[in-house]
């Protein structure tokens, strides 16, 4: 069992735009402790932290097989962006449903880790769309929304024929 709820489609949090964090207290680093063991639950590659019920500026990604690429990133900006590519995407409060998304092979975010460090990342690959998915999280965007209107109008009709039958 994980340590904390994910909320899913629907819920009118997710929707909402994450409050920037002032202080990175040890209840931030206990939140992102929890954060990591209800992704690794689930499985998945990235959470943020309004997906958990916390409107805050923070997500976690690991996209490593072995679980040995676990990162925190606070108040995130992505400053440079490479060409865009489109691949099969996910999302933790959409379980089961999968479509693809254009974004960017390469992102290059400036962050602040777990104890208040100033870092940049360069990432591509897997790690550059968790990273803009968990990003679009803490704006109140959701995957869907880079789908056009009949491809999402297919996948809210799936979800709510999940939702009827109690896989939701």
């Amino acid at each position: 069992m994980s340590k904390l709820k994910i909320l899913k489609y629907g819920d009118q949090l997710l929707r909402k735009k994450s409050a920037e964090i002032k202080e990175i207290s040890d209840d931030i680093r206990q939140l992102a402790s929890d954060m990591f063991e209800t992704m690794y639950a689930a499985p998945g590659a990235g959470l943020a932290a309004i997906q958990a019920g916390y409107p805050i500026q923070l997500f976690i990604i690991d996209v490593s097989q072995d679980k040995s690429g676990a990162l925190a990133l606070i108040n995130p900006k992505i400053i440079d962006t490479g060409d865009k590519i489109i691949r099969e995407e996910g999302c933790l409060s959409f379980p089961g449903i999968y479509a693809d998304v254009k974004r960017f092979e390469t992102v290059t975010v400036q962050y602040l880790d777990l104890n208040g460090r100033q870092k940049v990342l360069k990432a591509q690959g897997l790690a550059s769309k968790a990273i803009q998915h968990e990003i679009d999280h803490l704006n109140g965007k959701l995957f869907i929304d880079y789908l056009e209107d009949w491809k999402r109008k297919i996948l809210e009709k799936e979800i709510r024929r999940k939702k009827k039958s109690g896989d939701w």
